[in-house]
């Protein structure tokens, strides 16, 4: 399934399996933590998509590199 998050002005896809609803929902309260985050809101410009297994987050940058993060 795939669904469209904000943040700072920037929207990027989520994809998640059926079943982890839940994850896709927790996950922009946890980028509401990083909000004061400088060094992720740099990064954040480069994202290009945002994968969800289980409790992480795997950000996909443009150039294939990625960024694990906790969502619970």
């Amino acid at each position: 399934m795939m669904k469209s998050i904000t943040f700072k002005n920037r929207s990027v896809p989520v994809f998640y399996p059926p079943g982890q609803e839940e994850a896709a929902r927790l996950l922009p309260d946890k980028l509401k933590e990083y909000e004061l985050n400088f060094d992720f809101r740099k990064r954040w410009k480069r994202i290009s998509s945002v994968q969800l297994s289980r409790d992480v987050a795997i950000f996909q940058y443009n150039d294939g590199t990625k960024l694990y993060l906790e969502v619970c």
